[in-house]
C-alpha cells in the first residue's frame, strides 16, 4: 500500500497526522471500535467486554476491559507479559491533557471529564503533570473496570472513546522511550512495527502475542448487496488476522503511485486523479482494466478540503473590515470549478459547508456565499484601499507591500494547486509566493499558528458534525484550530450546539456557524473527494469503512489467485 504524504510517528496523542493514524490503528486498540460492514457506521466493543453501562443521565460510563489481552512483547516490560488493564486507559486519557504533549486531540476530552482539567491546569503552573494524582472522573475500582464521570452529558462521547488517540498505551513504554515513543509504538493490536524509515517506509508484521478473533460480520451485511454477500462468503469464520505482513511506502507523486500499482507492487490503492480518465468509464472500470480482474470501489470521503487563513497573521489575519475584505477577495479569486475538472478530474464535488455528506449535521440545502468572482473581488479591494501600483500589484492600504505566502509541498499536485491559486490572484493584482516544505513539517507549523495560509483536509473521526465544527472553536487554537480563529459568536453557537442531542436543532446551529465562518472568511472551502479504490483480484474482504483505516486486519489474500 502507499501513503500520499509522510507520517509523523505513531504516538497518536502527539499528532493528528492521517497517515500516522492509518498505521497506528493496527497497533493500538481502543475500548470501542466500529462494526466493519455496518452502514451507517455503528459502534461495537473492541477491548471492552460490552458496550458501557450508562448512568446519571448520560454523565457516567462504566467500561469493563476484557481479561487476557496483552501488550506486544517489548524490552520495556523486562521479559514479563504485560496485561492490558483499565488503568492503561485512564493513563491514556490523561496523556491527552498533559500540557507537555501539546496534543492536537486535547479538545476531544478538554472540559469533559470531572477533575481532569484541574489536574492539567495544575501542571501548566507547576510544569509537570502528576499521573498518580486521583481524578474524580477516571476511576478504576478494580483491575478491569474504568468508570468515567463527565461534567455534563456528551452525546458524542462514545465516538471519542473509539478515536485512535485513545488507543491504550503502557506507561512503561511512554517513560521508557520518551520522545522516541513515536518510533517505538507498543500496543495490544494485531500488528507490530517491524521496520520504520521515518516519512518513507513502514513494515508491519502480525503480532505473535495478539489474541486473534474470528471474522463474523455476516449480520451487518447490507441485504441484497452482492459485494457484501461475496465478502461474507470469502471471509466468514476465518481466524484473524490473515495478512502476516503489511508494507507501506510514502509516494507523494501521483504518477509514481500509479506506476507502482500498474507494476504489481501494490495490492490496494486509491486511483490517482491523473489516471481516472483512462481507467474509468463513468463510474465503472474501463473494459481494459475490468479484464484484469481488478475490483473498483467508489466511496465519497466523509471529509472536506479547504484553504485556511491564519487569523493571527499580521497580513491576512484580524477582524477589521479591510482585513475581512482582503480574505473575501482572495477566496473569490479561487476557481473551484477548475480544481474539480482539471486537478480532481471530476472525482470530487464542491463542499458548500464544513460538515460533509454522510456526517450528521450536513444540510444538503445549504448554499455557500463564497463564489468565484474576480470582478467583484477587484471592486472589493478597490473599495477598501488596496491600490494597484505602477507594477500592477496591489499594496496594503498603508502603502506597504501585499505579498501572500501560501504554504506548499514539493509534489506535482501541490504545484497544480499553486498554479491555480496564482492564476486567480493575478486577476486581482495580489502577489503570492509558495514556500515549500513537507506535509508533516507544515502540519506542525500550522498547529503553532506559524503559517499565513495552507491547504488542508479534515477526514471525519466520527460521524457527527461536532468533529468538524470544533476545528474553529476558539479554545482549540493550536489543537485542531489551525486558523487560530477566535470568535465570541462562533464559540457561543458551538457551546449551544454540543449541549443538544444530534438532530435538526443542533444541525441548524451548525449552519449558523458556517455562516459566521463565511462572514469572517476564515476558510475557503474546496471539495469532498470521491475515492476510487482499486483492489487486486486476490485481495479478499476489502470494503472501505468511513472511519476505520487499518483495513488489512480484516482482509485475506487468496494465494492461488496471486500466483496466477
Amino acid at each position: 500500500m502507499t501513503m500520499e504524504a509522510p507520517d509523523d510517528g505513531f504516538d497518536m496523542v502527539r499528532t493528528a497526522n492521517y497517515y500516522s493514524g492509518w498505521v497506528a490503528e493496527g497497533i493500538f486498540e481502543t475500548l470501542l471500535t466500529y462494526d466493519y460492514l455496518a452502514r451507517p457506521a455503528r459502534l461495537t466493543p473492541l477491548t471492552a467486554e460490552a458496550m458501557p453501562e450508562v448512568g446519571d443521565g448520560g454523565k457516567t460510563y462504566t467500561f469493563h476491559v476484557r481479561k487476557g489481552i496483552y501488550f506486544s512483547a517489548d524490552p520495556v516490560f523486562k521479559g514479563q507479559r504485560r496485561e492490558l488493564t483499565a488503568a492503561d486507559y485512564a493513563y491514556t486519557f490523561k496523556r491527552l491533557l498533559d500540557p507537555a504533549n501539546r496534543s492536537p486531540s486535547t479538545s476531544f476530552l478538554e472540559g469533559k471529564i470531572a477533575g481532569l482539567d484541574a489536574l492539567a491546569a495544575k501542571a501548566k503552573k507547576g510544569g509537570k503533570f502528576d499521573y498518580d494524582a486521583p481524578v474524580a472522573g477516571l476511576q478504576t475500582p478494580d483491575r478491569y473496570t474504568l468508570k468515567v464521570l463527565l461534567n455534563a452529558p456528551d452525546y458524542n462521547f462514545l465516538y471519542i472513546v473509539a478515536h485512535g488517540a485513545l488507543g491504550a498505551v503502557a506507561r512503561e513504554a511512554v517513560e521508557g522511550y520518551g520522545q522516541q515513543l513515536g518510533a517505538h509504538p507498543v500496543g495490544t493490536g494485531p500488528y507490530v512495527l517491524k521496520q520504520y524509515v521515518s516519512r518513507s517506509k513502514v513494515i508491519l508484521e502480525a503480532n505473535p502475542d495478539y489474541r486473534g478473533y474470528v471474522w463474523d460480520f455476516k449480520d451487518s451485511a447490507e441485504p441484497g448487496n452482492a459485494d457484501d454477500a461475496q465478502l461474507v462468503k470469502d471471509m466468514q469464520g476465518k481466524q484473524m488476522p490473515r495478512v502476516g505482513r503489511v508494507e507501506m511506502s510514502m509516494i507523494d507523486e501521483e504518477q509514481s503511485r500509479w506506476l507502482a500499482f500498474q507494476s504489481g507492487q501494490v495490492d490496494i490503492d486509491k486511483l490517482p486523479a491523473i489516471a481516472a480518465p483512462k481507467v474509468l468509464a463513468g463510474e465503472r472500470l474501463a473494459p481494459e482494466y475490468a479484464a484484469m480482474g481488478l475490483r473498483l470501489l467508489r466511496t465519497p470521503e466523509p471529509e472536506v478540503t479547504y484553504t485556511y487563513f491564519n487569523m493571527r497573521d499580521t497580513l491576512v489575519g484580524g477582524m477589521s473590515l479591510e482585513k475581512i475584505a482582503l480574505r473575501r477577495a482572495i477566496a473569490m479569486a479561487y476557481n473551484l470549478r477548475e480544481e474539480i475538472v482539471q486537478i480532481r478530474r471530476n472525482q470530487a464535488t464542491a463542499a458548500p459547508m464544513m460538515v460533509p455528506p454522510g456526517v450528521a449535521g450536513h444540510d444538503p440545502a445549504y448554499r455557500s456565499s463564497m463564489a468565484y468572482d474576480p470582478e467583484l473581488a477587484n471592486k472589493l479591494l478597490d473599495r477598501f484601499g488596496y491600490k494597484r501600483g505602477a507594477h500592477g500589484w496591489r499594496t496594503l492600504p498603508d502603502g506597504k507591500p501585499l505579498v501572500l505566502r501560501i504554504q506548499s509541498e514539493s509534489s506535482s499536485a501541490s504545484q497544480q494547486f499553486a498554479e491555480l491559486w496564482k492564476r486567480g490572484l493575478d486577476k486581482i493584482g495580489v502577489k503570492v509566493e509558495f514556500p515549500v516544505s513537507n506535509f508533516a513539517d507544515n502540519l506542525r507549523a500550522a498547529t503553532e499558528c506559524k503559517l499565513m495560509m495552507w491547504g488542508g483536509a479534515w477526514h471525519a473521526d466520527y460521524p457527527e458534525g461536532e468533529n468538524f465544527m470544533q476545528l474553529l472553536y476558539g479554545p482549540n487554537t493550536g489543537q485542531g484550530n489551525t486558523s487560530c480563529y477566535q470568535s465570541a459568536d462562533y464559540d457561543r453557537l458551538y457551546r449551544q450546539a454540543v449541549a443538544l442531542p444530534p438532530g435538526p436543532e443542533r444541525a441548524a446551529l451548525y449552519a449558523q456557524m458556517n455562516l459566521r465562518m463565511e462572514a469572517d472568511t476564515v476558510w475557503r472551502l474546496h471539495v469532498t473527494r470521491v475515492r476510487n479504490w482499486l483492489i487486486r483480484p486476490w485481495v479478499q474482504g476489502f470494503k472501505k469503512h468511513p472511519f476505520l483505516h487499518a483495513d488489512w486486519k480484516y482482509l485475506d489474500i487468496d494465494v492461488s489467485k496471486q500466483k496466477q
